[in-house]
């Protein structure tokens, strides 16, 4: 039996043999508040334990009749650590069986009630193990988001030019409500950085924004990368794992290079962000998970629909408004300004004194057709801040009128030299589309990322 009410308020099961004690347990708990789950038997305790999340658990010893060892009571303590190892329990035992309780709680128990209770103590006793659950669970979901956040990347957008005047216009009309936005767009336009700014005029600002890079997960993992897994669920499972939907609760999850999730995996991701439910790998409990879902591509979705390659039904569910941002050469104003802006950001980085760009490298920076746009600016006004020799910079410290020196005999280079040249070659040839590029040169998707990070390459080559 479960009392339902607010999703904030405590989660309590009581087990125990006894009706009396149950009902009397439940009616004093239910006036604090707290939603309480009622079990009379080990089994049912295993099952309720499995199945739901709780913040405290209050079980009896005994259950078989005319039992006063405790040992069933004992033997339920390891049984719910491996299934939820922050769950508190506090045990009960009878009057003149303190000898049992101390036991209890050398096997983990958080602290024991003598029947009869108090009442006063068992609540003073449960609302300490569920402050104490709580900042534990919350300990470790801190730990593991930030393990996963990246630099905040919080600088403003530039938004002079009319095609962004547009953008940002439609993403504060959409920001506040939960829908689904796919943001679509060539490499380099910013992508990730618009989905932060949609998470922070959200009303989910003061909650987690999770990004994650769905075409570097290789398919073997990515039911534990976004699900999660218990400890023991396969061999190198050694401890609990949060996944990111658990991490995303009540924020905005943002999936990068949606277009890349394998096929076999499609139908677990929908069915996640249609129910919000999913279960840790090794475990039978259903979780739920609040969860905004933005997500970016800049592959062709409908395209990869027409081959057999993306479901058309999660298609319909990222999509509900989409995003389009303009490459760099359609947003003309905008170049010198984010140029300006970047190039303060790293003199200061890099300690130069550069003051600006005198005429001749603002005529070329506007004049060139940035096929890396702002991401491909960024590096360029990076290499010229670290190559300019006066305090300003000019058009030959942008290099970017001078053609590219033809590369040296694949014979007279290092292995890890000829690798990033090959791999630089077949993303081109692929025009930044990594499965296309991995393909060509004969490799696992997963391989593919393992060298892009490796080798310090870009997906769309730089």
């Amino acid at each position: 039996m479960t009392d339902h009410r607010s999703t904030d308020a405590p989660r309590v099961i009581v087990a125990d043999d006894q009706q009396d004690v149950l009902t009397a347990l439940r009616l004093l708990l239910k006036n604090e508040g707290m939603q309480v789950t009622t079990v009379s038997s080990p089994a049912g305790l295993i099952e309720a334990v499995r199945s739901e999340s709780f913040d405290v658990a209050i079980i009896d010893l005994n259950y078989a009749r005319d039992t006063t060892s405790g040992r069933e009571g004992l033997d339920l303590l390891p049984q719910i650590q491996a299934i939820d190892a922050s769950l508190p329990v506090i045990v009960m035992t009878a009057w003149g069986s303190i000898d049992v309780a101390v036991e209890a709680m050398r096997r983990g128990a958080r602290d024991f009630l003598e029947k009869p209770w108090d009442n006063h103590r068992v609540l003073t006793l449960v609302r300490n193990q569920v402050s104490y659950s709580r900042e534990v669970r919350r300990a470790r979901r801190l730990e593991a988001e930030n393990q996963l956040l990246r630099a905040s990347g919080d600088e403003d957008f530039i938004a002079e030019s009319a095609a962004m005047h547009a953008v940002l216009d439609t993403v504060e009309r959409i920001a506040p409500s939960d829908a689904s936005v796919l943001i679509t767009g060539e490499n380099g336009t910013g992508k990730g950085l618009m989905a932060r700014l949609i998470h922070k005029l959200s009303h989910r600002a003061a909650k987690p924004f999770i990004s994650v890079n769905m075409g570097s997960i290789p398919e073997t993992v990515f039911e534990s990368e976004m699900m999660g897994h218990v400890r023991g669920a396969f061999t190198d499972a050694k401890t609990d794992r949060v996944g990111r939907f658990e991490l995303a609760d009540g924020g905005t999850l943002f999936m990068d290079e949606i277009g890349n999730v394998p096929v076999s995996q499609q139908a677990k991701l929908l069915r996640i962000i249609e129910s919000g439910e999913f279960e840790r790998i090794g475990s039978s409990r259903t979780q739920r998970a609040d969860v905004r879902i933005v997500a970016a591509t800049n592959a062709n979705l409908a395209e990869l629909v027409a081959q057999g390659r993306f479901r058309q039904d999660l298609l319909f569910r990222l999509n509900t408004i989409e995003l389009r941002l303009p490459p760099l050469r359609e947003r003309q104003e905008d170049i010198v300004p984010i140029a300006y802006r970047r190039l303060a950001a790293l003199a200061a980085k890099y300690g130069r004194r550069i003051e600006g760009f005198d005429d001749g490298a603002v005529q070329l920076l506007k004049s060139y057709s940035w096929p890396g746009n702002v991401r491909e600016l960024g590096n360029v006004i990076e290499r010229a801040v670290l190559m300019a020799r006066g305090a300003t910079v000019t058009a030959a410290d942008l290099r970017l009128d001078m053609q590219v020196p033809a590369a040296p005999g694949i014979e007279a280079m290092s292995l890890e030299d000829a690798e990033r040249l090959l791999i630089r070659s077949a993303l081109r040839r692929a025009e930044g589309n990594v499965n296309a590029a991995a393909e060509r040169l004969g490799l696992s998707r997963s391989a593919m990322y393992r060298r892009l990070e490796k080798l310090g390459i870009r997906s769309d080559g730089l």
